[in-house]
């Protein structure tokens, strides 16, 4: 990757080379952990819960397929985390400019292109990130206010019914208290080593020695006290941390599940994994920078600064509190500024990912059309947006880091000349001016962490902005109130109904236009017409992914809109045109249709699609695996199983999306009139759809659709007789492109068999 992007940057104008790893699925994302406070001390994050990812890989993989099955192409986004503090932040070896080629053709070598023009960025569904933490979330604006969100958190942290978790909170409340008890004691216990060592040891040897003896163990046991305690409190606190995250990272997958089909089509799938990535991460750290960072080092200002006023006045304690005031002013301003940065790097780095996935889920469109140059130019052109506003983001840090400096030192000497001045006038012992140097040295600590705090909690609440946004972000199609479930009628389930049903996914360009008809219980019918007359559409608003403009739409009397979402979507099974598979083994596959069935009923279920012979042929049987998206199973191979997973499910009412258009004409045949004995048996009614009218011959009723309005209805042999019939015209027309297809085939066919003898 390095040799790409250093050759890209000699060119000019930069284009990576054709062979760059991106195509490879190389995406490189430069993120750097380490921490060094603005005092230089090494400041790690709290152990607990800052390397707590829940596993969204998942829900990558399977809002890929359902989106795959849509006919949707996939966007990704990434993540580019400023790691918290002050952390270098490493930018992409990518030219400060960089062009891409106008033309798609990919140059034969890694040299540019002569006209070369910069990419325009793709217009793309509004995401999560589409500006991450701008409060814009799929094109609405949405209000989450920092109060809010940490309300919800406190909430989550301190949970109803939950005893052991309050229980844990306190015992770590507790914890924290003691080490930084102990914690300012140590100076104290120096101080008196300090002091004991100016006596005469000659007069008083044995006591001093004893003296400095027990201080010195009380010193190391007061450090050793304030570390176990800490390491206590972590531990005591992760299982009320791990909770709180996986019980937010199980509601947004659920509330993700529950979103409706428009929201998923038209956001990033990329985008959304890793705003809930980035958010449970911004969960983790606000959680301990709350209960371990701002309570102790307000606690442990107030003991120094207490300590200071009662034994050597109010001077002592008026610079401390004025360099804790100098020194939060500072850090809040300044971390507002650089908010604007990381931002930037976020949205930069979430375009080049996108970039880099589209590239790849679209691998053999690349390679068809020669265009691995064109996708790598595109891919280092986000990256240099990313490289500048990481720039920013470490420059800015540096300007931070700083100031900060700057203040804590000045406040350091200026109590240092003061505390010297009292040694010099006998008013201080040598072992104050130690103990003033250490409290001060020890208020460092917490001062490093106010600045850091404050840092990383803004950041983590930018981060957890999309998180929430996404969460409350409205689901369109929901149950209404007083919704009842579908009741079936028991006789004969299943009639369909709509009445003068209008909708449009764009309400300027309707797709149904007042359309009216029947589907019959227990029968098949078939709905067919030209591209775009609102085929699938139908498919659509039965199930309820969307809801209509006007009219409605009736299952056995009942409109589909006032009863529940789950009983309705239960009562209907669907075999889509693009069958989503997971990345499992095909018994799993099968049984995704209905969950508790047996491995025999399974077995059935392949027997009946003609899948048995093939199975047994597979060295593992049931227990191959499929691959992603079913990428090694045949398109044929891949609906016969998506129509096993149909049969298992037993609903009553059934879909079928073109689910055999990639079967040949033989075992489509066959398999078509198995399907109709079993729905005939189970009197299942079966709804049709297809372009191929051979298919939907045998059909009880044919429903003919023609922009949008139901233009003609009756059966395969009414249709044809009727005059000016546009069923009468399409089957014409397939007829035609048939024969010549079979005549080809048999013209050929002699040929081919005398070729291969000889």
């Amino acid at each position: 990757m390095w040799q790409c992007l250093r050759q890209a940057s000699r060119t000019r104008p930069p284009v990576l080379p054709h062979n760059c790893p991106v195509v490879a699925g190389f995406h490189w994302s430069p993120n750097f952990s380490t921490r060094i406070s603005s005092r230089g001390f090494h400041v790690p994050r709290t152990q607990v819960v800052t390397n707590s990812v829940p596993p969204w890989t998942n829900l990558v993989q399977a809002k890929r397929d359902f989106r795959s099955s849509h006919g949707v192409q996939d966007n990704h986004g990434s993540d580019v985390s400023e790691k918290k503090g002050t952390g270098v932040v490493k930018a992409a070896e990518a030219s400060k400019s960089p062009e891409a080629p106008k033309s798609p053709e990919a140059p034969k070598s890694p040299e540019a292109p002569k006209s070369p023009e910069a990419p325009k960025s793709p217009k793309q569904p509004k995401g999560p990130d589409s500006s991450a933490g701008s409060g814009s979330l799929f094109g609405r604006k949405i209000s989450t206010s920092e109060t809010k969100m940490l309300r919800s958190l406190m909430i989550t942290l301190w949970p109803k019914n939950k005893p052991s978790f309050k229980f844990r909170v306190i015992l770590a409340l507790l914890l924290l208290i003691g080490s930084k008890v102990l914690n300012v004691q140590v100076p104290f216990f120096f101080k008196g080593i300090i002091d004991e060592m100016n006596v005469d040891w000659a007069t008083q040897m044995g006591t001093v020695g004893t003296v400095i003896g027990t201080m010195i163990l009380a010193y190391g046991g007061a450090r050793f006290g304030s570390v176990l305690f800490g390491e206590l409190r972590n531990a005591v606190f992760a299982s009320v941390a791990q909770s709180a995250i996986k019980r937010v990272a199980n509601n947004t997958f659920r509330h993700l599940l529950n979103m409706d089909l428009q929201f998923h089509l038209s956001s990033q799938t990329g985008g959304i994994t890793r705003a809930i990535e980035r958010g449970t991460k911004g969960i983790s750290y606000v959680l301990t920078a709350m209960v371990f960072h701002i309570i102790p080092i307000t606690f442990e200002i107030g003991i120094v600064c207490s300590i200071l006023t009662y034994n050597y006045g109010p001077s002592f304690a008026a610079v401390t509190f004025l360099t804790m005031a100098a020194y939060s002013v500072f850090t809040i301003k300044t971390t507002a500024w650089r908010t604007q940065f990381r931002r930037q790097a976020n949205n930069a780095d979430n375009q080049a990912a996108s970039v880099a996935l589209d590239s790849l889920v679209n691998y053999e469109a690349v390679k068809y059309f020669n265009n691995e140059a064109y996708q790598c130019s595109k891919y280092d052109y986000s990256l240099t947006h990313y490289q500048n506003a990481s720039i920013k983001v470490a420059t800015s840090l540096a300007y931070l880091n700083a100031g900060q400096n700057l203040i804590f030192t000045s406040a350091l000497t200026g109590m240092m000349y003061m505390g010297c001045q009292g040694v010099a006038t006998g008013d201080l012992s040598v072992g104050d001016l130690v103990l003033i140097n250490q409290l001060v040295f020890q208020l460092s600590v917490p001062l490093n962490f106010l600045g850091s705090v404050y840092r990383e909690l803004k950041q983590s609440l930018l981060d957890m902005e999309n998180l929430f946004q996404l969460q409350n972000h409205k689901v369109d199609i929901t149950d209404k109130p007083g919704a009842l479930p579908l009741v079936l009628d028991a006789k004969n389930p299943g009639t369909i109904t709509f009445e003068n049903v209008t909708f449009g996914y764009h309400p300027e360009r309707p797709i149904l236009k007042n359309a009216s008809f029947v589907i019959p219980p227990g029968q098949k019918v078939a709905i067919v017409g030209p591209s775009g007359s609102g085929k699938s559409t139908i498919l659509k608003l039965v199930f309820r992914f969307y809801d209509v403009n006007s009219g409605r739409i009736l299952i056995d009397g009942q409109d589909i809109s006032k009863v529940t979402l789950d009983s309705l979507r239960r009562a209907i099974g669907v075999v889509p045109q693009d069958t989503p598979l997971f990345n499992d083994t095909i018994k799993e596959n099968i049984r995704y249709g209905r969950l508790d069935s047996t491995d025999e009923e399974v077995s059935a279920a392949v027997e009946k699609v003609s899948l048995k012979k093939l199975i047994e042929d597979l060295p593992d049987g049931l227990n191959t695996l499929v691959g992603e998206r079913g990428l090694m199973i045949s398109g044929g191979e891949k609906q016969r199983l998506a129509i096993a997973r149909l049969l298992l499910k037993k609903a009553p009412i059934t879909f079928f999306d073109e689910a055999t258009s990639a079967l040949d004409t033989h075992t489509e045949q066959a398999l078509l009139r198995t399907l109709r004995q079993l729905f005939k048996e189970s009197r299942a009614t079966n709804i049709s759809i297809a372009h191929r009218l051979r298919t939907i011959a045998d059909s009880d009723k044919i429903i003919v659709l023609n922009k949008g309005e139901v233009y003609e209805e009756g059966t395969h042999q009414s249709l044809l007789e009727k005059e000016e019939s546009l069923y009468s015209d399409l089957w014409n027309i397939q007829e035609n492109l048939d024969v010549e297809e079979e005549i080809n085939e048999s013209v050929n066919a002699p040929a081919a068999s005398k070729e291969s003898r000889s």
